[in-house]
């Protein structure tokens, strides 16, 4: 399987990630301190200092979970894929999809989550439990995963009519996938997408194979040169070091 990562935004946006969860802390700090102010106005003050500061520290638990754990959601999928892939080619933070599988049978769109405690799918309506007050301060909300993949299978879509217009029909396939590792439990057999923990991805793909037939190897190399376009600099990069 070949990786192609964009590593200098994920190394860009966990800084960032790391400066904003500061700022957000020391608003909120801030907004702690102003009630000994002694000002009329103060706990309007507070109010906007603390609404302000929970709201930029959201932002940093954002980056953060995606760029900044270890590992993170790319490492796990290169660690869950790794053998069961080895003809794909596996594109990290390059396309409209974050994490991007192309296998000679179509495209895989692997959409990362991270939340815990208990989590419940039954068609596209999600649910969260057990998670307690991290899922406000320690951790993004559950959101609706479902309809997150589908928006990355339509950029997706829209990515490929433009850049390999002469593909009439890719086969796509979407993928909800778990990355945390001590999760409580995870009860997503009757979503309507997909959706697995980690340690199930190499299973699912197992028996996903000979489903499919391949792509015609024309759409398969107008993929493929649409997607390297976007890794164009990476592939450089790695012919020249090893000429």
């Amino acid at each position: 399987m070949i990786i192609l990562r964009d590593e200098k935004r994920v190394e860009r946006l966990k800084k960032i990630g790391q400066y904003v969860s500061f700022l957000g802390m020391g608003i909120l700090l801030v907004g702690l301190a102003i009630i000994f102010w002694g000002n009329e106005n103060a706990v309007l003050y507070q109010l906007v200092a603390l609404a302000a500061g929970w709201a930029i520290s959201q932002i940093g638990i954002y980056l953060g979970h995606r760029y900044g754990r270890d590992p993170r959601p790319d490492e796990v999928l290169d660690e869950a894929l790794k053998n069961v892939a080895r003809d794909g080619r596996l594109y990290h933070y390059l396309l409209p999809a974050p994490h991007v599988l192309l296998v000679p049978s179509g495209v895989i769109i692997l959409h990362t989550k991270y939340q815990g405690g208990d989590i419940t799918a039954e068609g596209d309506q999600w649910k969260q439990k057990g998670a307690g007050l991290r899922k406000y301060f320690g951790q993004e909300g559950l959101g609706n995963p479902s309809k997150e993949v589908e928006r990355l299978v339509s950029a997706m879509a829209n990515y490929i009519r433009k850049n390999a217009p002469e593909i009439e029909e890719v086969p796509m396939a979407p993928l909800i996938v778990f990355t945390t590792k001590n999760i409580k439990s995870l009860d997503v057999k009757n979503s309507n997408i997909p959706a697995m923990h980690y340690t199930k991805l190499k299973g699912f793909l197992r028996q996903q194979k000979g489903v499919l037939p391949p792509m015609p190897e024309a759409e398969y190399e107008a993929l493929r040169t649409a997607f390297d376009k976007k890794a164009a600099h990476l592939i450089e990069e790695e012919d020249a070091d090893t000429a």
